[in-house]
């Protein structure tokens, strides 16, 4: 390899992303419309629930309990007379899902030792959503229970509190290890791109073949690509990272030591497979569509970024061992929100740094083979 000719190729490719537009596109609006979206648009906080709420019972307790969801903040309660009267309101995805107090809840709480059920109807029509409105009426129940169990000292009952403790996420904000992960979407998309798109439009210029047809080593072209984009790749890092701490107040409890280190070896897994696409397609339409299919969507659907992984088929769970941002969404978020965890970096960076391995050595071989 020969010094000066990597240097030249470096200044080259400086001078093409300075005068090329998309480059900036790329590295600077794309990523922070997707912090946008993903910091104000996706959120996993489900708040102020649209249920509605019979009650056929009208006693104080019933009244209390009652209350007890007005007050709580993640239901928008609205009283109806009857089940039927709500169940138009389900079907339009009015609301989410309807209690239902029985005529015999005070008839149980104070002639028996059980505590009379409550009818909770969900709208399975979205399964998450549903879940959180079951799980939310037991927890308002609950409370409303150890209330009254406190200042009644209902029979039967065993004085049992619990208390709950949250760790790395106190608050049980769906944005502290959203963020976080999108960072991951994020450079995944931009490193492939940055390369994809730049790289097959020289083949479609034909500069690419020219400068293959010239003393200039595969070695060398790879490197003279690899180092323009991986600083401009450490730009938008740090530009995310600045915007995720600062201005969403994600919480860093980790290194930028450790920070550099991961976000390093996956840009360079990133940029290695951008590389290799450019090179497949030769055609900057191709190369777009293809860094979309096989960056964008398995780094948002398998990485465990939003989907959790050990509840995906088996077959899902291998494909998702070949996929650098499943690493990548791993580390970010320990850093984020844990610290550093040396032990599960070591195996996240060793399996980007294979990956990324693979695409380089693949690339020069498609390109020596062209070269011949």
């Amino acid at each position: 390899m020969s010094p000066r000719r990597i240097k030249a190729l470096i200044i080259k490719e400086f001078h093409q992303i300075r005068r090329d537009p998309s480059s900036f596109l790329i590295s600077v609006v794309l990523p922070l419309i997707l912090l946008f979206v993903y910091g104000f648009g996706v959120s996993l906080d489900l708040d102020h629930l649209r249920i509605g709420l019979v009650l056929e019972d009208t006693s104080p307790d019933a009244q209390d309990f009652a209350r007890s969801l007005i007050n709580s903040p993640y239901f928008e309660v609205h009283f109806g007379k009857s089940l039927k009267e709500f169940e138009p309101l389900i079907v339009r995805g009015k609301i989410r899902g309807v209690v239902v107090v029985p005529t015999y809840f005070s008839a149980f709480r104070y002639g028996t030792d059980k505590i009379a059920p409550i009818q909770v109807i969900a709208d399975g029509s979205e399964p998450n959503t549903a879940s959180f409105v079951q799980n939310y009426v037991n927890g308002a129940f609950q409370s409303w229970l150890s209330i009254q169990q406190s200042s009644n000292n209902i029979a039967g009952l065993a004085p049992v509190s619990i208390a709950s403790r949250y760790w790395y996420n106190e608050e049980l904000e769906s944005r502290n290890f959203l963020i976080p992960g999108s960072l991951a979407i994020i450079m995944a998309l931009i490193g492939t791109m940055l390369t994809a798109l730049v790289v097959a439009r020289e083949w479609e210029r034909g500069t690419m073949e020219a400068l293959l047809s010239t003393k200039v080593t595969i070695t060398e072209i790879i490197i003279g690509k690899l180092i323009p984009y991986f600083i401009l790749g450490w730009l938008t890092m740090i530009m995310c990272m600045v915007v995720a701490i600062f201005f969403y107040e994600v919480p860093f409890r980790g290194s930028l030591i450790a920070f550099s280190i991961v976000a390093s070896c996956f840009l360079f897994s990133s940029l290695g497979m951008g590389l290799f696409i450019s090179t497949v397609s030769k055609n900057q339409f191709v190369a777009g569509q293809i860094s979309m299919f096989t960056a964008f969507l398995p780094a948002f659907m398998l990485s465990g970024f939003i989907f959790e992984i050990t509840s995906m088929p088996k077959i899902i769970q291998y494909v998702t061992y070949i996929l650098a941002p499943r690493y990548f969404v791993s580390a970010l978020q320990t850093l984020f929100l844990v610290g550093n965890v040396w032990s599960l970096f070591v195996i996240d960076i060793a399996m980007i740094l294979l990956i990324g391995t693979a695409f380089f050595l693949i690339t020069a071989k498609i390109s020596s083979r062209r070269l011949e």
